[in-house]
């Protein structure tokens, strides 16, 4: 990442923070009008990074929000405007999105739920008005992941903002259906695949986590609050001759403006480590972030990875 990149990002953040005011604008790109400008309230990882470069290719204006701590720097390149963002500060990404003509807002990226766990959290994060609204209106039942980003899309749609999929401008990110590597899992691993698919999608029905770690049908870890890798690390502490499956599907209520399974090549350095030998997601329903790459690394460490759908798991099963 360039110096120029990293100056602009600080100086996003700074501006959020009050220390400046301007809002941070991509050099050369002018107004499109309200119908082809897109907000991008964005978290950590590669995601929001290739949507914004889909959306733009697509002549949108993309004008991002990306939670502090968690998003790239890299999207300043990516984006028309950019704004670093406070986790619990909603209030300041609306009116971001707003003050830019936007109506139309995606999400995309990680964002560490965690945070909302730690010591003195209300002092550590500092919420603003809005954010206090959307917690005490909107989750009060419960604090799943489903019922907080829920909570948020209706937060936005109080000021007219409405959700769209990330996924409508880069459908190409989900994973086609298929074996994606030289590697096929074995028979037994094919059990374990049937046995921790029923687990997961259960989990998910919970809204629990996305994932299971399976090995000689036992379920080694499940996902939950902590993500993937942690729940692929903690499986490799738990179960040291490796050799374990991870199977990791939609939910069955699965919103795709939110929360899509996702998987890239951070996701086979985490299984290397631990070791895993197979990686099993639902088709047409994971996004898969920069696949070849993902690939090759599979095929180098010998891991499978295969990606299905429940009617051909009851097939595989009754052969």
């Amino acid at each position: 990442m360039s110096s120029p990149t990293i100056l602009r990002f600080a100086n996003s953040v700074a501006g959020e923070l009050g220390a400046a005011g301007a809002v941070q604008r991509a050099a050369g790109r002018g107004v499109l009008p309200r119908n082809r400008r897109i907000g991008l309230l964005a978290g950590g990882g590669r995601f929001p990074i290739l949507f914004a470069e889909a959306a733009t290719r697509q002549n949108y204006a993309v004008y991002g929000a990306g939670i502090l701590g968690m998003a790239s720097p890299d999207l300043v390149d990516c984006c028309h405007r950019f704004r670093g963002i406070p986790l619990a500060r909603i209030g300041a990404a609306i009116r971001f999105f707003k003050r830019c003509g936007v109506e139309k807002v995606v999400m995309a990226g990680k964002v560490e739920k965690t945070e909302l766990f730690q010591p003195r959290r209300v002092l550590r994060l500092l919420p603003d008005w809005r954010t206090i609204h959307m917690w005490l209106g909107y989750c009060r039942e419960n604090k799943s992941d489903d019922t907080i980003l829920l909570a948020v899309i209706r937060e936005f749609e109080r000021d007219g903002l409405k959700f769209h999929s990330a996924l409508d401008f880069c459908p190409e990110l989900l994973v086609k259906h298929g074996f994606l590597t030289k590697r096929r899992p074995t028979p037994a691993q094919w059990k374990d695949i049937r046995f921790g698919w029923k687990m997961a999608k259960e989990m998910g029905r919970l809204d629990v986590g996305q994932s299971v770690v399976v090995n000689d049908t036992a379920v080694i870890a499940v996902e939950a609050i902590e993500g993937t890798d942690e729940c692929i690390r903690r499986a490799g502490q738990l179960c040291r001759r490796g050799g374990f499956s991870v199977v990791k599907v939609a939910k069955p209520q699965q919103d795709m403006r939110f929360d899509v399974p996702t998987i890239g090549v951070q996701t086979l350095q985490t299984m290397r480590e631990s070791g895993g030998r197979v990686l099993a997601v639902e088709a047409g329903m994971t996004i898969f972030l920069d696949e070849p790459e993902v690939v090759q690394l599979a095929d180098k460490l010998g891991i499978a990875i295969v990606s299905l759908n429940a009617d051909e798991l009851q097939i595989r099963a009754a052969a």
